[in-house]
């Protein structure tokens, strides 16, 4: 027997058991909602701020800074009316102005997608509540994965291989086709018409590019992944990078449609 389909999963399970403890650590903390949802998407937004300094040739002091800058901005912005808080949500963009010496034109968009992101994520648990948060988080998961399998096992061409080589347009399709499903699911069990599925689908291109701006900055300073914290998904900003996209999409969405859509 060929060792080829083991090679194509062997980070598999590693992913697959981080994913799970990831998965149900953060549903627990957006079930919760309140003080211990706030303090999660603060401590993921300060890492997530960290690894892309570090990963930027920050020293590790200027990159904990920014990253505490982060959870400053956010703790202020998340205490004020909205309209009072968008300043604020800039700040951590223009902090790199000061603390990253070198590509500063690319630590400063992602940080403020960053900032928006988490602050979307604050605000949609807020407003929508636990099964509308779940709606999101499974968006995005469901897009990652159905991508990961069908992506390893049919192959075929590379959506974009000079940015993420292992990426293909099967694996692309799959992820749509996937965040679809969710949509049509939340659909017949909620009071959302079918509007959901094509803001589903949105929702999973933008995952997919936020996907693909983190691969494209990671080969551009050279390294595999953002840190190691993670065991088979190398850093926090590696598995998050979907949900900045999309989380960052719904604010958006959020701004300019009624939702959930009726």
């Amino acid at each position: 027997m060929s060792d080829q389909p083991q090679s194509l999963f062997s980070d598999f399970w590693p992913r697959m058991i981080t994913g799970l403890l990831m998965a149900v650590t953060g549903l627990y903390a957006v079930w919760l909602g309140g003080p211990v949802y706030v303090g999660m998407i603060f401590l993921i937004a300060g890492i997530l701020i960290w690894e892309l300094a570090v990963m930027l040739g920050a020293s590790l002091m200027r990159a904990t800074g920014l990253g505490a800058g982060m959870i400053a901005c956010l703790y202020a912005a998340h205490s004020l009316p909205p309209a009072y808080a968008l300043p604020i949500l800039f700040l951590p963009a223009f902090l790199g102005l000061v603390l990253v010496q070198e590509r500063r034109e690319k630590y400063m968009p992602f940080a403020l997608l960053i900032s928006f992101a988490a602050y979307g994520l604050l605000a949609h648990r807020e407003t929508f509540g636990f099964v509308w948060m779940t709606w999101l988080v499974l968006v995005v998961v469901v897009t990652d994965i159905a991508g990961y399998l069908v992506g390893r096992v049919v192959g075929g061409p590379k959506f974009w291989p000079r940015v993420s080589p292992k990426k293909t347009w099967s694996g692309t399709i799959a992820g749509w086709i996937g965040a679809g499903c969710v949509g049509v699911a939340y659909m017949t069990q909620t009071e959302a018409g079918a509007g959901i599925i094509a803001i589903s689908v949105a929702l999973a291109f933008a995952s997919q590019m936020g996907d693909l701006a983190e691969s494209a900055i990671k080969r551009h300073v050279g390294v595999k992944d953002s840190s190691r914290l993670l065991p088979g998904h190398g850093g926090v900003f590696d598995r998050f990078d979907g949900m900045i996209g999309a989380a960052a999409l719904l604010l958006l969405v959020e701004s300019l449609t009624s939702f959930p859509p009726q």
